[in-house]
């Protein structure tokens, strides 16, 4: 299925206190690139994230968004270390007796000396972390997943609209082609004609000019080719389920060049303002198809 590189998707979950918020946006861009921006807490599990999404996503400028609301009872503990404690108290009472101070020592004075009481946070447990943001995460994915196929439908609806055009517009020049050759074999003559007046016409050098003007502004080969790419194209984006937006870019490209051929050797009013006609829609399809995975 087709899938546009623009998308939108929001998700949220929440668990014992912890509530995940994602958010994912998307432009085209011509590679995959993923800015991921998550709290520094969890920034172990930006590469399981990011796997993630690169199972989803093949093309795109991604910006993901993930935000953490902790109403949960913080996991701490407080430590005591009896060593440093007795230390202080020793320094204290050596500082008492040498100045001869009388007043007991408070409790609050080693209390608070530096790393005699030691408050740790536990560490999280990143596995049920993840539990409940691979949720958020999972129902943000399917939402933009979904977003980006409904874009991508209306994409290819219009492309291949255009396509049928194009191939429409093909018909008029495959037909208007065989007159040309007959046509400026008329205007030859005529010139020639005029020029010499009742001179005889030399038949066969007049029929060899024809031959050469045929040849040189022939664009069968060119014809064929077009429709073959135009089919190529249609075909892609009716059966493909993988992503074809760098293929479509070459179909594309070389659309362009045997419509630029067609419009240099077709020495016919009418076939070139078709060709310009063609021109105007695949440019069109190329500025949709830039919006393609």
């Amino acid at each position: 299925m087709i899938k546009s590189m623009t998308g939108y998707g929001r998700g949220s979950a929440e668990s014992d206190g912890k509530g995940f918020n994602v958010e994912i946006k998307s432009v085209n861009n011509r590679y995959l690139d993923i800015n991921i921006r998550l709290p520094r807490m969890i920034n172990s599990l930006e590469d399981r994230i990011r796997k993630e999404i690169t199972s989803k996503v093949s093309r795109g400028k991604i910006d993901v968004y993930i935000t953490l609301e902790d109403s949960s009872e913080k996991d701490v503990s407080i430590k005591v270390d009896d060593n440093m404690a007795k230390a202080y108290y020793n320094a204290y009472s050596h500082i008492k007796n040498l100045l001869g101070i009388t007043e007991d020592i408070p409790l609050s004075l080693v209390s608070k000396a530096p790393d005699v009481i030691v408050v740790e946070k536990n560490e999280e447990d990143l596995e049920e972390i993840y539990k409940v943001l691979s949720l958020a995460l999972s129902e943000a994915l399917n939402m933009f997943v979904d977003m980006r196929q409904v874009e991508g439908e209306k994409l290819s609806e219009d492309v291949l609209n255009r396509c049928d055009d194009i191939l429409s517009m093909m018909n008029t020049i495959e037909e208007r082609s065989p007159t040309v050759v007959s046509e400026y074999r008329e205007k030859i003559t005529q010139r020639i004609n005029e020029f010499l007046g009742e001179i005889e016409v030399d038949e066969a050098r007049l029929l060899n000019e024809v031959a050469f003007f045929s040849d040189k502004c022939s664009i069968t080969e060119e014809i064929v080719r077009l429709k073959s790419h135009i089919l190529q194209l249609k075909d892609t984006l009716k059966n493909s389920n993988d992503s074809v937006g760098r293929k479509l870019d070459f179909l594309i490209q070389e659309m362009n060049r045997e419509t630029n051929t067609i419009g240099s050797k077709a020495n016919d009013l009418l076939i070139t303002k078709t060709v310009v006609d063609i021109k105007s829609e695949i440019e069109k399809i190329r500025e949709q198809i830039q919006n393609i995975e």
